[in-house]
């Protein structure tokens, strides 16, 4: 059997090779040769690259068999995202990978701005010994804001608490609960600029934050206050902080990046009360390993059609371990749903009721589609495709949430109508510490089964002896029934039976049921394990 070719563009860790396992053909080019690259593209299914290569439209179209673009690290300037989705190809990057360096270094150029490191060793270097010069300030009962109090925030309010600091952070998504958690106090940026005696901003580059901070922001500031980004040129005005440096107008800053790279001719590179280093925020041995680790799982993942967490062209994102236990119970509720449909799909709900709607679900409605599709069509089912197998089907999509749920704690559904005007639906939940994944409901019947790889699901009418009927059936068969449970609207109304059994029952079989029990719906449902 031929392994999937997976193609390493820039040089990875061996432990990136590692984490990709024996299942791959493993090659290798060198990305910034543009012919070997287009040629090598040709047989890949997926490519890993850094910051070197660029896979853009024209990469993309020389590779047909490509499914996951993996970039081995956070930024993603050299991947055309909109080609690759076009082209149903996964894209894919390593969010987390440098989180921890990121914020070390910011502490690092705190620390550096406090007690002027940089200078005082150039000038003890050149046989200076000017100890009075360099006097420094402690962190100690000083205040720290922090603009963006996102993972990277977190974990600096973490290690610079350790120094008896007050944090402060100013971030306008962050709810005050999330705040208090981490011991920060939230305040406006206004207040944030003026209260803080260091000053470290660690927000997205959009067009809303490029030049956040400017004239004005440093015009409340205090003379003695420092500022610091290692997060994206361009959030602090260049200009603006040079005349507020040269003026005296603040203390110093601290500056890892920059709106253009290098910054050859940058005035600020002169200034003495500035501190800089090129780029480094993701820059450590642990960053780099852990950022090929990672994207090789993603492949992994992406080649056998799993969710990928970290797909940046896939709704979702990274997901909660809240969420997470929902994903393979929406795969399985999917695979019953389309089991139990008799023709086509029109439209379907994804409805998220409970407590689990806190957090961003929108991962559950491409873990439905993807059920839903799995042994429905021919091709390999993925969270990319699973959205574009719908529209191509002329299938309506909505996701629905609702934070009350009145029986469970959290219930998922699905629920569709078909072609000929009849709907279809099917719950599930989890239950108890261990998670168990269990149907609720089907078609308006309320039951409480555990998922199992074999389903049986019948509707007849209510009526003695047919639990008898069907039971002597499969026992003739050595089909063993592991679990059953029986529904009812009203007593000589409809009955619906779902059974769970050890072993597949041969189509035969079930049609010879159907008929004994003259019976209105008669399926059996085999999941596949996602």
């Amino acid at each position: 059997m031929t392994k999937p070719v997976v193609l390493i563009a820039e040089e990875l860790s061996p432990a990136t090779v590692d984490a990709l396992g024996p299942d791959f053909e493993i090659r290798s080019v060198d990305g910034t040769d543009r012919p070997a690259l287009l040629a090598a593209l040709a047989d890949a299914e997926a490519v890993l690259v850094r910051s070197a290569t660029k896979v853009d439209a024209e990469a993309i179209a020389a590779a047909p068999k490509l499914r996951v673009i993996a970039r081995a690290g956070v930024g993603l300037d050299n991947v055309d995202i909109k080609a690759a989705t076009t082209a149903g190809v996964m894209v894919v990057n390593a969010p987390t990978s440098n989180i921890i360096s990121a914020a070390e270094l910011t502490v690092g150029h705190i620390l550096s701005l406090a007690r002027h490191i940089p200078a005082a060793h150039s000038s003890l270097a050149q046989g200076q010994w000017k100890r009075s010069t360099y006097t420094g300030v402690e962190l100690y009962e000083k205040i720290v804001g922090i603009i963006g109090l996102g993972r990277i925030g977190a974990l600096i309010t973490a290690r610079l608490q350790a120094f008896g600091t007050k944090v402060i952070a100013y971030d306008p998504y962050v709810t005050s609960a999330r705040a208090q958690q981490l011991g920060v106090q939230l305040v406006t940026l206004d207040e944030l600029l003026a209260e803080s005696d260091f000053i470290t901003i660690h927000m997205p580059k959009t067009p809303e934050t490029t030049g956040m901070i400017s004239d004005d922001q440093f015009a409340l500031m205090k003379p003695t206050a420092f500022i610091v980004n290692v997060a994206r040129g361009g959030l602090i005005d260049e200009e603006a902080l040079y005349r507020a440096l040269s003026a005296k107008a603040i203390a110093g800053a601290g500056l890892d990046v920059f709106v253009t790279e290098p910054p050859a001719e940058s005035p600020l590179l002169a200034l003495p009360n500035v501190v800089v280093t090129p780029h480094l925020g993701a820059s450590t041995d642990e960053a780099q390993e852990k950022a090929g680790v990672s994207v090789a799982r993603s492949v992994r993942l992406a080649l056998s059609g799993e969710l990928v967490p970290d797909a940046v062209n896939v709704a979702g994102g990274v997901i909660d371990p809240y969420v997470r236990p929902g994903i393979p119970l929406l795969e399985k509720l999917g695979q019953v749903f389309s089991g139990l449909a008799h023709s086509p799909l029109t439209s379907v709900d994804v409805e998220v009721r409970g407590e689990i709607v806190e957090f961003d679900v929108s991962v559950l409605k491409l873990a439905a589609l993807k059920g839903i599709f799995t042994n429905v069509v021919s091709e390999n089912v993925s969270y990319v495709n699973a959205p574009i197998l719908a529209e191509q089907r002329g299938i309506e999509v909505r996701l629905i949430t609702d934070s009350v749920s009145e029986e469970y704690r959290n219930l998922l559904t699905l629920r569709g109508a078909l072609s000929d005007g009849s709907q279809i639906s099917v719950s599930g939940t989890l239950t108890g510490t261990k998670q168990i994944e269990k149907l609720t409901e089907i078609n308006g019947y309320d039951v409480e089964v555990p998922l199992a790889e074999h389903l049986i699901v019948m509707i007849y009418d209510d009526r003695p002896g047919i639990v008898a009927i069907y039971g002597h059936e499969f026992g003739q068969a050595n089909i063993n029934i592991a679990g059953m449970q029986i529904a009812r609207t009203s007593a000589g109304g409809k009955a619906l039976s779902v059974l769970t059994v050890d072993s597949r029952v041969p189509e035969g079989l079930l049609e010879t049921v159907r008929i004994a029990i003259d019976a209105d719906l008669m399926h059996e449902i085999d999941i596949t394990e996602q």
